[in-house]
């Protein structure tokens, strides 16, 4: 049950930054781990959407917020007051 707790802060930290510029890093398994840039741009009960601005088109992505409790992917924020990195060590 605390897990539970812990994903719905996570979400709830999420849909403050709705919007705004984030950087995404994420391991995707045998050494491949991606880094972008692109805007957080809407939060869905059990997942998020980041959109990134390609070379040549938009493309958008999702994950789960069990993957930032898991560590399986890195975010930080940026807004007017900096750089806010969110994560899932609130246990």
């Amino acid at each position: 049950m605390a897990a539970n707790k812990v994903l719905a802060e996570i979400k709830q930290d999420l849909e403050g930054y709705v919007g705004n510029k984030i950087r995404l890093k994420a391991n995707r398994g045998r050494k491949k781990v991606m880094e972008r840039v692109g805007i957080l741009e809407k939060t869905y009960p059990n997942i998020f959407v980041i959109r990134l601005n390609e070379k040549k088109s938009i493309r958008r992505i999702s994950f789960s917020y069990t993957d930032v409790l898991t560590e399986t992917v890195e975010l930080t924020v940026y807004n007017d007051d900096g750089e806010v990195k969110i994560t899932g060590n609130k246990m």
